[in-house]
């Protein structure tokens, strides 16, 4: 009986234990397939301080930004890694912020110290943000900007976050948010906390004329403005590096364009009026210019720049340094305001600036005659010939412009451009009737975080350009409001100067005629 019972028993086995193991196997495996659809799906809706999806400004459409080069589990991956998980392990174990022992510290040694005053182009800070003085901004406005704007800064309590709209084009956002970053970390527990709409592409958009009579404009940052617009002009993205052209930082760029510049004394520089660009940019005016690349007639050389080729060779024949043996070098506006005018201004030969409409923060310090050379749009060719023959004619002058104008750019030190954000930044916070609140889509940003989307060329830029410590002394004292009448004066006086030249143009093309 006993072994029929065994029999029996064996007949009929219980189920193996693989097939429970195979069953948490499945389990286990179905739940990572889940995990991963669900950080593919968020990462997927995720906007990116590098253009992860997110589409050109419609104001100024550009290509997509291509992420074909990584997969789509580590583009995820990377994504929620950068955007959430960066900063709070920086923040958990970085353990870099000092002590408030230590804060006290530094605060008491950079409140014993005496700062300069601020230059006097400063001043137009106080222009800049004149509309809202009297009625202050609202959250409202701030709300409203977004449809011109491509993000949104806010800081808080010394934190940085971004809300994402548009992507910008190349690294323009990346370099810029590092050098918001680098203030903070330069003026630790002074910068405001603060709401700033911000648009990332060159053209202003908040036109004067189309400002009823009462309303107010809405605040919006860009990286130039013009005489028509109420666009807030902000340092752009190029002084703490431009990868994408193999352009340095603005300290180290100077210092390297100056020493070009010695390379030759000025009778030995060539005595012709010298631009290198490109004039396929949707520019009149430097279309303009390809018409008078003509050295015996109009003492010009006028080169097209091809950066595709240029990327090819590694930008060895496009060096900013290596383009300050004329004596004379010519701005021509792009699509809109160009970063190469405080190129140009640096070499220290002649700067020929033809009619600019644009200004950003710092051309407010040009006075024509004084630190450039006013060129006419009209008879263009001509009016650069003038100015050759004028500089040929009165060397020493012409020297002692591009003189001035060279120490002007070395005067805009990175000091002064931080203390110019802080300013523009302190001045624009107390105007705002709210307490400046992150929205939920926005994320904190760190340089962890910043650096952990960068490629290899662009941490390169970045970390070479990083605010080492807090700075020992305050910001430059900002000068007082002026009186209002003091713009109006202040343009009047140099278009006077650029009359004057118009006029002695105009009395020698007649004495050829």
């Amino acid at each position: 009986m006993a072994k029929q019972h065994a029999w029996a028993h064996s007949a009929h086995p219980r189920s193996p234990s693989y097939l429970f193991f195979f069953v948490v196997a499945l389990s286990f495996l179905s739940l990572i397939a889940l995990l991963i659809y669900k950080v593919d799906n968020f990462a997927s809706q995720t906007k990116t301080i590098v253009g992860h999806n997110l589409e050109p400004t419609p104001w100024h459409l550009f290509p997509p930004k291509n992420f074909t080069d990584e997969s789509r589990h580590s583009r995820a991956y990377k994504i929620i890694q950068c955007s959430y998980l960066t900063c709070r392990y920086a923040a958990t174990v970085g353990g870099a912020q000092p002590s408030e022992g230590q804060e006290e510290e530094r605060r008491g040694l950079v409140s014993s110290r005496t700062p300069p005053q601020c230059p006097n182009f400063f001043k137009f800070i106080y222009r800049d943000l004149e509309p809202w003085m009297k009625t202050r901004i609202s959250v409202n406005h701030i709300n409203e900007a977004k449809e011109h704007a491509a993000f949104r800064i806010v800081i808080v309590e010394g934190k940085l976050f971004v809300d994402l709209y548009y992507a910008c084009v190349q690294s323009r956002l990346m370099f810029t948010l590092w050098g918001i970053l680098q203030l903070i970390k330069k003026y630790p527990g002074m910068v405001p906390d603060v709401d700033m709409m911000f648009d990332c592409m060159d053209k202003p958009t908040i036109e004067r004329a189309r400002v009823e009579n009462g309303s107010l404009p809405l605040p919006l940052f860009r990286y130039c403005t013009t005489e028509a617009h109420f666009d807030i002009p902000f340092p752009d993205w190029s002084f703490w590096g431009w990868p994408e052209v193999n352009v340095e930082a603005w300290d180290e760029q100077f210092k390297e364009i100056k020493k070009g510049s010695q390379a030759q004394t000025w009778l030995k520089k060539i005595p012709r009026a010298y631009w290198k660009g490109n004039p396929d940019v949707e520019s009149p005016i430097r279309l303009a210019l390809m018409q008078c690349n003509d050295s015996n007639l109009w003492g010009t050389e006028i080169i097209r720049q091809d950066w595709a080729e240029e990327a090819k060779t590694g930008y060895e024949r496009s060096k900013l340094s290596d383009q300050c043996n004329y004596r004379y070098k010519i701005y021509a506006e792009g699509y809109a305001w160009s970063v190469s005018l405080k190129y140009i201004l640096s070499c220290g030969s002649l700067p020929l600036l033809i009619s600019p409409q644009y200004e950003d923060f710092f051309t407010r310090a040009l006075v024509p005659k004084l630190n450039y050379w006013p060129v006419s749009n009209v008879d263009l060719c001509r009016s650069i010939k003038f100015a050759v023959d004028w500089g040929n004619t009165n060397p020493s002058q012409a020297e002692a412009v591009g003189k001035r104008a060279q120490h002007l750019m070395e005067s805009l030190s990175m000091d002064r451009v931080y203390d110019y954000m802080f300013h523009l930044i302190s001045e624009y916070a107390k105007l705002q009737d709210f307490k400046p609140v992150p929205p939920s889509s926005a994320q904190q940003v760190c340089e962890e975080s910043l650096l952990c989307f960068a490629d290899d060329k662009q941490k390169e830029f970045l970390k070479k350009s990083a605010v080492t410590d807090g700075s020992s002394t305050p910001p430059c004292t900002l000068i007082k409001r002026p009186n209002p009448n003091f713009f109006t004066i202040w343009n009047d006086q140099k278009r006077k100067i650029i009359d004057n030249v118009r006029d002695m143009e105009n009395r020698a093309n007649a004495a050829i005629t």
